[in-house]
């Protein structure tokens, strides 16, 4: 997995926003998750608005996909985690100042836009799925009108035969009405 796909998979949907948590911040800057959030509430007026960075409530922690009251190491939160938005990740840059924290924010970065790309550009794959569709529908038409030609020659045979047999009775109609002669004694006139 490359490091845009890695960076792509920390980045959760919640409160209806893209997020990426503290932890997962921490682990990618190389620092204790602890430590991110020291320099956060030290600097917290440049996070301040639920478009750079929220704290997540114990009822949406046990809801998410994110699956981390699962884990051993956390069950019990002392402090809830930190969700940083897109903005919250370029403020986070401006907090913490080493390579390390530049280079990973650039990714960041980069993963945040190509995950809104795939968001309002997903053409290609409704290009494909409509392909696709176009596709089965083909094949499903041309069964159809096999197995309806098929029908066609099946019905045309046994229309033959049905002819056949009607004019086998319309001759045997015909030799019945020719005129017998009677059986019998028949009395002079």
């Amino acid at each position: 997995m490359n490091e845009l796909q890695l960076i792509q998979s920390k980045i959760y949907e919640i409160r209806g926003q893209k997020v990426i948590l503290d932890k997962d911040l921490a682990e990618m800057y190389g620092t204790e998750t602890g430590q991110l959030k020291r320099a956060v509430r030290r600097n917290i007026e440049r996070f301040e608005g639920e478009d750079f960075m929220f704290e997540l409530t114990k009822e949406e922690l046990s809801r998410c996909q994110i699956g981390t009251l699962n884990k051993g190491s956390g069950s019990n939160f002392k402090y809830m985690p930190f969700a940083f938005t897109e903005l919250g990740v370029a403020m986070l840059s401006s907090v913490l100042n080493s390579k390390i924290s530049i280079e990973i924010n650039r990714g960041i970065m980069r993963a945040f836009v190509a995950v809104r790309h795939q968001i309002l550009n997903p053409t290609t794959d409704k290009f494909t799925a409509l392909k696709q569709e176009i596709k089965d529908l083909k094949e499903y038409i041309e069964e159809t009108f096999t197995d309806y030609n098929d029908i066609n020659e099946d019905t045309r045979i046994q229309l033959e035969l049905i002819n056949k047999t009607l004019a086998e009775l319309q001759v045997q109609k015909t030799l019945s009405d020719k005129p017998r002669n009677p059986v019998g004694f028949v009395k002079p006139k």
